[in-house]
């Protein structure tokens, strides 16, 4: 009897072959169903991508919790404030931080409830909660725009009483939150930073909030509308000297960034976590309330997968992908700053400031992944202030890695670099050299690595004759060179560059002002 059944073509397209040739090897397939070793090869392929996506995907949440650990190994407990009273020097490992304003630093705990915070004026501050996810800016670019302000800071899934005002109220996604100040010295006398120690040290206070106390009204309470307790009395913290402190804040490289993920992720509650980025940890056994115990082979796995990772993640860190996009000039020049690409939550540019207001770019509905590695392999803290086109509030950077050649910067040389005239910085403007490996603020008897117009830590650098500033790199003073236009580099270490305009002006974002590229000079 005939068959008369009628199939449909079946496109080559939608078929596996029986051999895959493939990066990995041979893949075979009997009609499609994997044969001999092919299960088990892919699957080690797989464990081999997740765990290099994890290492490059966490790097922000790893970091944030390497910096209170390494705070609590050295006595700085959640609470504490580590306040750099001669500013930060080269002892402190701390990715990128500077050397031109007084730091402030301090872990909140809402594990218990919400938390009041007075904050100082003047200060340029951030929090940010545990996946270096902002929260709030205080200070100048804040809601209390420098006048110092009081801010509610409230946990994960919060639905108690808040006051009906009085504070700013700001809602964490972890229970463990990340603050950190900056504030200037430079309208000090001398620029002596003792003046600006002493209002942080009498403004600043951290305390339990009280439900029912300050803000809200025994009119709410009789209404029915709100509790009634008492009023809350400011508390000082406990503030810990971190000038000359010899401690790591820094995140490993290698298995071990896996193990602070897993105390990271057991810290925080479930809620906290993206479901996508952490689909990514799970497949290779990092879950909330789970042990992680990876046996041999997936050890193996991840000890491969996180070398890779930190490879990419460090190539990404120092600029070494120019067709990224991060370069902020037109033509060759080593200057970038990857935040103009995805902006501070890594998804569009910042918005371009016009006459008429706010100009937005268009939503491309991505996450600039690369932008997000490069910014927390390097860097720490979030905020819109760090990326901003506004004049005249925050800071801006520009990181290079390479001189003029692009070649990576030998510590062995001597460098120099010109800054043209009317620098577009209207507090203060500053270059800081640091380590290549360490991301920290490179260490050679020079404890401050840096040249500015500020004269403290160190001398400030003098202009050329025509306005314009020339820095020189290297292991000893050139000579006829003034002190404060020299930075000492290591000859054993390599290192790269941030240059910092605070109060950024109008010629730093249309680009009219433009440094110089890094000459070899010996």
């Amino acid at each position: 009897m005939p068959d008369n059944t009628t199939k449909t073509p079946v496109p080559a397209e939608i078929t596996t072959p029986s051999n895959v040739e493939a990066g990995i090897g041979t893949l075979e397939f009997a009609d499609g169903y994997p044969k001999g070793e092919t299960a088990g090869k892919l699957r080690d392929h797989l464990d081999y991508l997740h765990g290099v996506e994890t290492f490059m995907n966490t790097i922000q949440g790893v970091s944030v919790y390497a910096i209170r650990e390494g705070f609590l190994n050295a006595g700085i407990n959640d609470g504490d404030v580590a306040i750099f009273s001669e500013l930060m020097d080269s002892r402190t490992l701390a990715l990128t931080a500077n050397a031109d304003t007084v730091y402030f630093w301090t872990f909140l705990d809402l594990s218990q409830g919400p938390v009041v915070l007075e904050t100082p004026a003047d200060t340029l501050g951030l929090l940010d909660d545990m996946w270096f996810r902002w929260i709030t800016d205080f200070g100048l670019p804040g809601p209390d725009r420098g006048q110092g302000g009081t801010y509610l800071v409230t946990p994960p899934g919060y639905g108690g009483p808040l006051p009906e005002g009085g504070c700013y109220v700001c809602r964490s996604r972890t229970n463990h939150v990340l603050l950190v100040g900056r504030a200037f010295i430079n309208e000090n006398p001398g620029m002596d930073p003792a003046p600006t120690v002493v209002r942080i040290k009498e403004q600043l206070k951290i305390y339990p909030f009280a439900p029912g106390g300050e803000g809200s009204s025994i009119g709410a309470y009789l209404q029915g509308e709100g509790s009634l307790g008492k009023v809350a009395g400011p508390q000082s913290p406990r503030f810990v000297e971190g000038t000359g402190l010899a401690i790591n804040t820094i995140a490993p490289n290698d298995f071990g960034h896996y193990e602070m993920l897993d105390r990271l992720v057991q810290l925080e509650p479930a809620e906290a976590l993206d479901t996508e980025l952490a689909g990514q940890f799970a497949a290779i056994g990092i879950e909330k309330d789970e042990k992680f115990a990876p046996d041999d082979r997936m050890r193996r796995i991840l000890d491969d997968a996180v070398a890779v990772g930190n490879a990419a993640s460090r190539t990404l860190g120092v600029g070494g992908y120019p067709t990224e996009g991060f370069r902020y000039y037109d033509g060759e020049t080593a200057w970038f700053n990857g935040l103009f690409v995805g902006g501070f939550e890594f998804t569009n540019p910042p918005p371009e400031i016009t006459p008429e207001g706010i100009k937005p770019y268009p939503n491309k509905g991505a996450r600039r992944l690369h932008s997000r590695t490069w910014m927390f392999y390097i860097a720490t803290c979030i905020t819109p202030a760090m990326c901003m086109r506004l004049t005249g509030v925050g800071s801006q950077y520009l990181q290079a890695s390479v001189d003029a050649a692009g070649e990576p910067f030998d510590g062995a040389k001597t460098y120099r670099v010109t800054l043209p005239k009317d620098i577009p910085a209207a507090r203060f403007w500053s270059l800081n050299l640091y380590d290549n490996q360490t991301r920290s603020l490179l260490q050679t008897p020079q404890l401050y690595p840096r040249a500015g117009s500020q004269e403290y830590p160190s001398p400030a650098a003098v202009a050329e004759a025509n306005g314009s500033t020339i820095v020189y790199c290297s292991p000893t003073r050139p000579d006829d060179v003034a002190p404060g236009n020299w930075i000492q580099t290591d000859p054993e270490r390599g290192w790269f560059v941030l240059l910092r305009l605070y109060s950024p002006l109008q010629t730093f974002f249309d680009k009219t002002w433009r440094p110089g590229e890094f000459e070899l000079v010996s």
